[in-house]
């Protein structure tokens, strides 16, 4: 089994208020799931208007479709052009087997 993780932190320019920001982390999530059937959350950051933390996973067999599936997601964001990415970190885990 491998399991993709994504962290991504963004600056929200212009942004004054909370109800704006939210309405950016509800885009993100929504069109996130649609076209790839991840899961997103708000990790961090919850407070600051201006600032956005989410996590994003899947879990998949293989290797090389969770590199590129990774890959396709943290560029759908960029092109959204909703928020700048500011830090970008990515992480694979394969559980071996998947006997437990």
């Amino acid at each position: 089994m491998i399991i993709g993780c994504c962290s991504i932190k963004f600056y929200l320019h212009g942004n004054r208020s909370l109800k704006g920001k939210r309405q950016v982390v509800r885009s993100i999530k929504d069109r996130l799931k649609k076209n790839f059937n991840v899961s997103v959350a708000e990790v961090g950051d919850q407070d600051n208007c201006q600032s956005l933390h989410i996590g994003i996973s899947a879990i998949s067999s293989d290797r090389p479709y969770m590199d590129g599936l990774l890959t396709k997601v943290t560029n759908a964001i960029d092109i959204m052009n909703l928020a700048e990415i500011t830090v970008c970190e990515t992480e694979i885990i394969n559980l071996g087997s998947g006997k437990f």
